[in-house]
């Protein structure tokens, strides 16, 4: 759960550089939004990795 509790964190610390870039176009709100999206991706993808090794422990 501290995983999901990170993601949760993550996509929240950027809402404010996305407004940044969509609203008042800014190329280095971005490259934040970019590069924290990508560690979104890093991310749910260990989430993914760890439900399926306790989904398939409890079989």
């Amino acid at each position: 759960m501290e995983k999901f509790n990170k993601l949760k964190e993550l996509v929240a610390s950027i809402e404010t550089d996305a407004d940044k870039f969509y609203n008042k176009n800014s190329g280095a709100a971005g490259t934040r939004v970019r590069k924290a999206l990508q560690e979104i991706k890093t991310l749910a993808q260990d989430i993914r990795n760890e439900v399926t090794e306790i989904k398939n422990k409890e079989k």
